[in-house]
């Protein structure tokens, strides 16, 4: 999984790694750079120095004139300098030998008509001048650490100072359909990606803005448009049905049927407007048990399953005194029978009650195991089979999430669909 840092803790980890890179390599190079000019200088002055030696005949006062820490030795046996035991077997050109008591030398060789001729110079104080050089790059390596360390935080404050600025901004901007949304932010800030950015938020806002005035003057033409006539067609089977004497059996139930849903679309859209205009807010209205609520929807339902030739079967395994939203309750349990009566042509629909639970079981087409996330999002249904429009489940996912409900799936195209809801007690 991949860690989550934040944006200045990055910002600083990135310079102190391209320090860190930059700083190594730079100071591995000086000290190899340097190590490798002494050598050659030091190798060239040897060679220098015994050339010098072969060409003035090995005279003893050349020989004497070499400095203190630099001998000359040769096989030759006409001159009385014998090789050392551990030169010996050094190659010809330049070497650097370490001895096991850890002396160290710079050795020069050639080799002239059979007889080896050496310089050699000791290189205690090329050593300490290594080290010195060694511990200086080191201290310059860590120097440059500390100092990336507080320049990365001193860079990323300032580089993350506008943003910081936009991000505390944004923040505090409140998205009411009540309190409109006037942002200006762009001016505030330079014509780069953090005003870019802004430009970006202002828009959003905008159209955010725009969205939430269109939603209030829906809801607002909603309430009154759809309940007038949901008022008259209510008004209309009640007179209708005061003259029963003068109806046949058939056209008393029709009216009775346009009652009934004209009931249901009044409780839909007052549902609706109940979620549309107190989204963020507890929703104030009659409460009811879940067994008392079960119990009228199951014999409302069970005359419907009845009609279609399918069993329903209503089943209380406990129950409690837990009231909810009526009204939401009672959208979140008939959309879940209406959704099993369209999808199930044969077999049984059961509605179980459990304590503050239910789940609504049917032995139907299924939904298959790529849909069962996406049916409860609008406008997707899980078979071209059916009635709707695919905004059943997705209201009741919406009144689940308003209400702290859980709402589940768990279905095949073998066994059917079981529709688990858990309710919150607030």
């Amino acid at each position: 999984m991949r860690l989550k840092q934040p944006l200045k803790k990055r910002i600083v980890i990135a310079f102190f790694l391209m320090t860190l890179i930059v700083a190594g390599v730079s100071s591995i190079s000086i000290f190899l750079i340097v190590h490798t000019l002494e050598e050659h200088f030091v190798s060239q002055g040897l060679s220098d120095n015994l050339e010098e030696i072969l060409n003035s005949q090995m005279s003893r006062e050349r020989i004497q004139k070499l400095s203190q820490d630099t001998d000359f030795y040769t096989t030759d046996s006409q001159v009385s300098y014998p090789i050392p035991e551990q030169f010996k077997n050094i190659k010809d050109g330049f070497s650097e030998v370490i001895l096991r008591e850890g002396a160290a030398y710079y050795v020069y060789k050639e080799t002239i008509d059979q007889q080896s001729y050496l310089i050699v110079k000791d290189q205690t104080e090329f050593e300490i001048r290594e080290q010195m050089l060694l511990l200086v790059v080191f201290l310059g390596f860590i120097g440059s650490l500390i100092v990336s360390l507080i320049l990365g935080k001193l860079l990323a404050n300032h580089i993350l100072a506008p943003i910081i600025k936009l991000a505390d901004q944004v923040d505090k901007i409140s998205c009411s359909e009540n309190k409109v949304i006037n942002v200006t932010l762009n001016n505030q800030y330079a014509h780069d990606e953090v005003g870019q950015l802004a430009a970006a938020f202002d828009r959003a806002f905008g159209e955010l803005q725009s969205a939430l005035e269109r939603e209030r003057l829906f809801t607002s033409d909603v309430s009154h448009e759809l309940r007038t006539p949901l008022m008259v067609i209510a008004t209309s089977c009640e007179l209708l049905l005061l003259e029963a004497k003068e109806l046949s059996s058939v056209q008393s139930q029709q009216i009775n049927r346009i009652s009934a849903a004209n009931k249901d679309m009044n409780e839909l859209v007052q549902t609706f407007l109940m979620l549309a205009r107190i989204e963020n807010n507890p929703i104030v209205g009659d409460q009811i048990t879940l067994l008392n609520l079960a119990k009228q929807l199951a014999e409302v339902w069970s005359a419907k399953f009845k009609e279609k030739g399918i069993t329903f079967i209503f089943e209380v395994k406990s129950s409690t005194t837990n009231t909810y939203n009526k009204t939401l309750l009672k959208t979140v349990i008939s959309n879940l029978l209406r959704n099993a009566w369209h999808y199930t042509e044969q077999g049984e629909v059961r509605l179980v009650i459990d304590d503050d639970s239910f789940f609504v079981q049917d032995t139907g087409i299924g939904v298959p195991q790529d849909k069962q996330q996406a049916i409860f999002q609008a406008f997707v249904r899980g078979s071209n089979r059916g009635e709707g429009l695919g905004l059943g489940l997705s209201l009741v996912k919406r009144i689940c999430t308003h209400q702290h409900w859980q709402v589940y799936v768990i279905s095949s195209e073998e066994s059917g669909s079981i529709f688990s809801v858990t309710l919150s007690i607030d």
